[in-house]
């Protein structure tokens, strides 16, 4: 289970702030095509990557995030840069690891301007992004529980705005913000559940598996710089 509020976040930034601003002057730059994520969907991509079942290779990771093979000017930037990227995974899984909560790169209160909404569905979609990489292993075991771990991901991600199901769950700003502020915790409960083995039902004989396969629909869409 996962902890509460007051003892959830035990962690130190995964970057400081030179290299984040350099991750972000990076992902920004007029080299990359305008589709790829900032450093918020980079985020929510790493941190998915970190509670994903399956390791994902950095070659299929780092291609499908950056759309083929990323520019640098020379390998010393590529070191630099990926070394970043690993960073935040390597960070974001430690933390899981120790049964803590993620310190997220936004607040859930939603600000007039938009700019807090707009880095949480960046952030989701990001994070939905890695999902999308292995699908079939994410809902390998017990696919509704996954399915319903991961709603408010898909609704607040922006990238199932013609479901109404999903639409209807962030309909207002109260409601939005309610699900922002589950983040951390799905995000370990779903770490968990990929790595706790589930208890076997009542009179079953022991190391019988028991769970469910499936397909769920993915979706992606275009998404420019902010």
């Amino acid at each position: 289970m996962s902890e509460e509020p007051d003892d959830a976040i035990d962690s130190q930034p995964p970057l400081d702030d030179d290299a984040l601003a350099r991750l972000d002057d990076y992902l920004n730059s007029e080299r990359l095509e305008e589709t790829v994520p900032d450093v918020i969907g980079a985020h929510g991509y790493l941190v998915a990557l970190a509670v994903a079942p399956t390791e994902i290779a950095p070659k299929q990771w780092i291609a499908e995030f950056f759309e083929g093979e990323p520019p640098f000017q020379d390998t010393a930037e590529r070191d630099e840069i990926l070394g970043l990227f690993e960073a935040l995974k390597t960070n974001a899984a430690s933390i899981l690891e120790r049964g803590h909560w993620l310190e997220l790169p936004f607040d859930s209160e939603l600000d007039d301007d938009g700019d807090m909404a707009a880095a949480i569905e960046d952030w989701c979609a990001g994070f939905m992004q890695g999902v999308f990489l292995d699908e079939a292993a994410w809902f390998a075991q017990d696919e509704a529980h996954v399915a319903a771990l991961l709603l408010p991901f898909m609704a607040l991600s922006g990238l199932f705005d013609d479901e109404p199901e999903l639409a209807e769950m962030i309909a207002e700003d109260t409601q939005f913000s309610a699900l922002a502020a589950q983040l951390p915790e799905l995000t370990l409960d779903l770490y968990l559940h990929f790595r706790v083995p589930p208890e076997p039902p009542k009179g079953a004989a022991k190391g019988k598996p028991k769970g469910a396969s499936g397909k769920s629909k993915s979706t992606s869409r275009r998404r420019g710089k902010r």
